[in-house]
């Protein structure tokens, strides 16, 4: 797709390149996204915390430092984020009604990295309830709706972030994910998404927090969303580092991308097990995807780092280990009303996350030991193999479903139908579990379009801090047309005033 570099659906790499070369001013680009997201954002309802006159005011200062001479790595290029995240003098509230009144007096630790670099910050995106559901809906800012079909999800918790960038309302995004909050948005509106290894971007600076919190020391990471894989490095470059503690001694030195051609890459095809379903529109575009990327001279074929029998037991750990770390930021009142809608409707994996909630220290400690021995499985894989390719979710983008009240509770006695069979509602997690649980980088990316006319996105899991593998082979997918963002119907060419 070819862009004029100040358009609002230019990739960020685009538009700093316009800002170097003067041709675009950060008070113009400022003006261009503020403009659009007032016209087009009524019904999807993406940005839903406005922050325009400090934005303005910030673009001009950046105006001011490229005339100086001093502009930093995002100077002046619009950016929003996730609702969730601090952002000094905005209200922080995750979807939870008795937040509604905090507002931050400072901002997380990958926003201000973002604000030092010159990022210029729209607003905020929408979030579900606790960022507990792949839909983003919550009783004090509404519904986010898809931009490719407004009777379905954009996916969640990042809902609000994919689905901005998907309609040019930013140019950069910084989302979370802990069952799939990154990769499964940017799947559902056609774009790309990057969940860092543990560890490589800070944790602390989400929910209602003081400065110091970090609510998820496991699984949950913090990265970004754009509409070019190559803005994916950008970001990681700015956001990368360590928490403010660990900063004195901490220092990350990325390993290079394992290959620097396509044909070359060795990419594994994980094949999902018989008792999780998967669409069809998915299979076909997986099973595509590797027969083009064979045609390239890449080395394709079946990997796994366990046997088939062995996910149900590293599926049954992923979520007692998310239940004991969702469990640990939830009141007891809460807790107990998941506990009973779980215990009345759930199978073995709901059962399992129970498991966490009631966790003890020791039973903690034991899922750990477990989780390293499925590390050192993935190790071992990535010996034979530079990444492995694999779905996003088992489902394509879905119809709105009202869940009042705890979306765990909620959901706890649905049941979704996926190629013929009922499974629970929160079966989904699983592929977003396969990188998730040994906390590997996983690069998600559009691959095309269902018979619907909906975007599908595929993962790239590479081993553990090698994230610029699995970005450097989407950039190469990328420019070899086998990824690729397009913008949603009505937004590809809407008209600058």
């Amino acid at each position: 797709m070819s862009l004029h570099p100040s358009d609002p659906l230019a990739t960020a790499t685009q538009l700093l390149a316009a800002l170097d070369a003067h041709s675009v001013s950060a008070r113009e680009l400022a003006e261009l996204y503020i403009e659009r997201i007032e016209r087009l954002d009524g019904p999807v309802n993406a940005v839903v915390v406005r922050d325009f006159e400090r934005a303005r005011a910030a673009a001009d200062a950046s105006d001011r430092r490229r005339a100086e001479g001093s502009a930093g790595r995002l100077d002046g290029l619009p950016m929003t984020i996730k609702e969730s995240f601090n952002v000094s003098g905005l209200p922080t509230t995750a979807g939870i009604v008795a937040a509604k009144g905090f507002v931050s007096a400072h901002d997380a630790l990958v926003v201000a990295r973002a604000r030092a670099a010159g990022a210029v910050i729209l607003g905020k995106t929408n979030v579900p309830v606790m960022l507990s559901d792949w839909q983003s809906a919550n009783p004090i800012y509404g519904r986010t709706a898809n931009p490719w079909d407004l009777s379905l999800t954009p996916g969640g918790s990042s809902g609000g972030s994919a689905a901005a960038i998907a309609c040019g309302f930013s140019a950069l995004e910084i989302g979370s994910d802990i069952g799939g909050s990154i990769r499964v948005p940017s799947a559902y509106c056609g774009v790309f998404g990057h969940r860092p290894s543990d560890s490589a971007l800070p944790r602390s600076g989400q929910f209602p927090a003081p400065p110091t919190a970090i609510h998820a020391m496991l699984l949950g990471v913090q990265g970004p969303i754009a509409r070019s894989a190559t803005d994916l490095e950008l970001a990681l470059d700015v956001l990368a580092g360590a928490e403010l503690s660990e900063a004195p001694a901490w220092r990350l030195d990325w390993p290079a991308p394992r290959q620097s051609r396509l044909d070359r890459w060795r990419v594994g095809v994980l094949r999902t097990p018989d008792w999780v379903p998967v669409e069809p529109a998915i299979e076909a575009a997986l099973a595509r995807f590797a027969k083009d990327l064979a045609k390239t001279g890449a080395r394709v074929g079946e990997a796994s780092p366990v046997a088939e029998a062995q996910w149900r037991d590293a599926y049954r750990l992923y979520n007692q280990l998310l239940g004991a770390i969702i469990g640990a930021r939830m009141t007891t009142e809460a807790r107990a009303i998941d506990i009973a809608a779980l215990e009345r409707h759930g199978d073995e994996f709901a059962l399992a996350y129970v498991e966490g909630l009631r966790a003890s220290v020791s039973q903690f400690f034991g899922w750990l030991v477990e989780r390293e021995r499925l590390r050192a499985a993935w190790r071992s894989l990535f010996e034979a193999w530079d990444v492995v390719v694999a779905p996003v979710s088992l489902r394509q983008p879905y119809a709105h479903v009202p869940l009042e009240g705890s979306p765990i509770a909620a959901a706890a006695g649905l049941e979704i139908e996926v190629a013929g069979r009922r499974i629970p509602y929160g079966r989904p997690t699983f592929h977003p579990a396969l990188a998730t649980l040994p906390g590997l980088p996983a690069t998600a990316i559009p691959v095309g379009l269902d018979d619907r006319g909906l975007p599908v996105g595929l993962q790239l899991i590479g081993p553990y801090l090698e994230d610029r593998s699995t970005i450097a082979l989407a950039a190469q997918l990328e420019r070899d047309g086998l990824a690729a963002f397009r913008p949603p119907p009505g937004f590809e060419d809407a008209p600058r005033p």
